[in-house]
């Protein structure tokens, strides 16, 4: 679950990380209020969108007065933000950020996250702030350093001032390294985060660190135990289908293909997007129903697939293990008939009771293909397709 900037700054705030003051409106004439409270003589006025790349979009704008900053509010919520990480269709801007103008020494970058490869909590720098990390690393990978955290030992303040001095910061501004690193990792942890990044981190013309951007990925498995946080997810800024995917506990991702997938397995499912491509087609999602899959969360997922007025064809790849197929066969008659699926559907079916989940289908009267393994289900569903 990603978090919005000003969600991200509260919770540096908590932690000891400093940020700018600032506050979020929801209209042109909130935003120019704020900023008179505020106080200043510059602003800048902030898109709060889950993407990167806001401001060569025109997401963050300068203000040189309050009501230079109503005017940035209004054309920045006029419309749907389009960024390289948004793709054509954008995202929508419910409310805006406003906070004091800095003035800008040097921008660095800092982030914390999980190097799965060495098992460890890794902080990762640059001097090369305010520009994309992954551009950094392509064209100047020596700029980049980093430096993993034993878990046994935690943080330490020596990670921070190799960090720092890597950096080329002074003395005092390598102290406050070490108090921005250990509050982001005290956040990462307490908050069951994927990701902490600030980028950038700035140095002020009176040489201090600042957070003047911030970006918070909370890991979904966590949640539970974070009901505030939980409370903060903004399902505007998400894929329609992936929303109401988890209102039913079900495992899905928008693709660009046209063969619909239904399989119950994330391997399984990895696999079946493997054989369709292996046979030349292109999956148009991934769907994972599940190890305890039911009726209704079969029927949920056909409503799911079909509503992607680009798939062409479905193909079901279902193991029968904890639930067995002739349950599943049941359920995929009783989808189809409700959800009124108009495209052919392919059908393969491994496991317990599978010959009689088989015969179930082919006696069900409905148009269903079916298939006598994994290759032969995704040749089948990739010929419907086209």
């Amino acid at each position: 679950m990603n978090l919005h900037e000003y969600q991200a700054k509260q919770l540096f705030s908590e932690f000891g990380v400093p940020v700018p003051e600032g506050r979020v409106a929801d209209s042109p004439e909130r935003a120019g209020e704020l900023a008179r409270q505020l106080g200043g003589g510059k602003w800048v006025v902030k898109a709060q969108v889950h993407a990167g790349g806001r401001g060569k979009a025109g997401g963050v704008k300068l203000a040189d007065s309050p009501d230079e900053v109503a005017q940035a509010a209004r054309a920045i919520l006029s419309g749907p933000l389009v960024t390289h990480q948004t793709g054509p269709e954008g995202l929508p801007v419910n409310e805006v950020l406003v906070e004091q103008g800095q003035r800008i020494e040097r921008e660095l970058y800092l982030s914390v996250l999980v190097d799965r490869g060495r098992e460890r909590v890794v902080f990762m720098a640059s001097a090369a702030g305010g520009m994309e990390i992954e551009e950094v690393a392509a064209s100047a990978p020596e700029k980049i350093l980093s430096v993993d955290v034993n878990p046994a030992a935690g943080f330490q303040a020596y990670h921070a001032r190799r960090l720092g001095f890597g950096m080329e910061l002074d003395r005092n501004q390598v102290g406050q390294l070490v108090r921005i690193a250990k509050g982001l990792y005290d956040l990462f942890l307490d908050s069951d985060a994927s990701l902490v990044e600030i980028n950038p981190l700035i140095v002020t013309g009176d040489g201090d660190l600042l957070a003047l951007d911030a970006k918070v990925n909370l890991d979904d498995n966590g949640l539970f135990r974070h009901k505030r946080l939980a409370e903060w997810r903004d399902p505007s800024q998400e894929d329609e289908k992936e929303r109401l995917a988890r209102e039913h506990d079900l495992n899905y991702v928008t693709l660009d293909g046209d063969i619909g997938c239904m399989v119950n397995g994330a391997g399984l499912a990895m696999a079946t997007m493997d054989v369709i491509k292996l046979q030349g087609g292109n999956p148009a999602n991934f769907l994972d129903v599940g190890g305890g899959t039911t009726s209704e969360r079969v029927a949920a997922a056909f409503k799911l697939i079909v509503s992607d007025d680009e798939v062409r064809a479905i193909l079901v790849n279902i193991f029968g293990g904890i639930v067995r197929c002739d349950l599943i066969a049941e359920g995929i008659i009783s989808a189809v008939k409700e959800v009124g699926v108009k495209v052919p559907v392919v059908v393969r079916l491994e496991g317990t009771n599978a010959e009689r989940g088989r015969r179930m289908l082919d006696e069900s009267g409905l148009d269903l293909i079916s298939a006598r393994d994994l290759n032969d289900g995704a040749r089948k569903a990739v010929a419907a397709a086209r």
